[in-house]
């Protein structure tokens, strides 16, 4: 049985659904992230699993029991937020011990597991600092620790990272996977950052305008997007917009046999990532119109002759002008759904 189950959930305001009929499961031990773009429905479902908003209809269970009922102080989850949410007035510790001291935890017990919390994220020695005297990690780190002296059965965490600078929070991250393998917990992290979701995550669930994209393993999402929306929003992708014609799809300057379940007459998207294009014989020509040099890739903007652009990732030289070819291609159909994956055999039919 899952740990946590929603089924059916939605959420409207004024008569606009936010979240619109979702339905997921979350394992005991798993880390799933919801990904997508701001207004989504993200931190709605997140706010609805804490108790902090209502459905509208649906339900939320966990070990097969509906928390509906109970405010967000009865249930066994804890939530990390944006903003940390640190009481400025109050010293680090009793910032983390608050919650214990809201159930009337015995002072001992509270004393003991505030310790625990503040070793366990690495701050022992900040127990009697205030949030101002601290720098933007280590505030991020007493909020977590705030929501893991709880001991939740699920933690929450809704963009925790957001206001760190890139590579602080690099770091974070590594810190909270380090920190999930050793204690074990439960996690369901909203993030709008792709990287974030593919380094965290054990599934990702893609959201957009309040409905479920795609469910899977981040390698699934990034290899196997399931939707052209996924495709596009998921890392850097070309997209070239073509149709069937006369038994062939045709794209740019791409040619190849149609994928079974696509007809005659219909538009289609195809999706090649950009390390998935390099420089070779038997491909099409390309001019190259600008290199950047990202360190241990170059990423380059090539033009075909038919005037599309597309990026190639290469750790190889890249010439003035020349032949390209694609190892890996996705193909959408007119309703958005993944029709076929091209590997090399199939593109060895294409014709330049």
């Amino acid at each position: 049985m899952a740990l946590l189950e929603l089924t059916h959930l939605q959420k409207q305001y004024a008569n606009l659904g936010v979240v619109r009929d979702l339905n997921l499961e979350v394992a005991e031990g798993e880390v799933l992230c919801l990904l997508g773009p701001s207004g989504c429905g993200k931190t709605t479902t997140l706010r609805m699993v804490a108790g902090f908003l209502q459905p509208d209809g649906g339900d939320i269970r966990m070990d097969g029991k509906s928390l509906l009922r109970l405010p967000p102080e009865r249930r066994p989850t804890g939530m990390v937020f944006q903003r940390y949410t640190l009481w400025p007035h109050m010293s680090v510790w009793h910032n983390v011990a608050f919650g214990l001291g809201l159930r009337r935890r015995p002072r001992a017990e509270i004393e003991q597991r505030v310790k625990d919390v503040l070793e366990l994220v690495g701050l022992p020695e900040m127990a009697r600092r205030y949030p101002a005297q601290l720098s933007g990690g280590q505030q991020q780190r007493i909020a977590l620790a705030r929501a893991l002296v709880l001991e939740p059965r699920l933690l929450l965490l809704d963009e925790p990272f957001a206001n760190l600078d890139a590579q602080l929070r690099e770091r974070m991250r590594d810190e909270l996977l380090s920190l999930q393998r050793r204690v074990g917990i439960t996690m369901i992290f909203v993030t709008h950052d792709q990287a974030e979701a593919l380094v965290l995550a054990h599934r990702i669930a893609v959201m957009r305008e309040g409905n479920l994209e795609q469910i899977a393993a981040p390698d699934e999402i990034y290899n196997r997007p399931a939707t052209r929306f996924v495709a596009a929003f998921v890392g850097t992708m070309n997209l070239l917009e073509g149709k069937v014609s006369a038994g062939q799809v045709i794209a740019g300057p791409f040619r190849f046999p149609v994928p079974s379940g696509l007809k005659d007459g219909e538009t289609v998207t195809l999706a090649i990532r950009p390390e998935d294009l390099a420089f070779a014989s038997g491909g099409f020509p390309v001019r190259t119109v600008q290199v950047a040099n990202l360190g241990h890739y170059r990423r380059a903007t090539l033009q075909t002759s038919e005037g599309g652009e597309l990026l190639a990732f290469t750790g190889g030289e890249i010439p003035s002008e020349g032949l390209v070819q694609a190892s890996r291609v996705l193909v959408y159909g007119a309703s958005g759904k993944l029709a076929g994956v091209l590997e090399p055999q199939a593109l060895a039919q294409v014709k330049p």
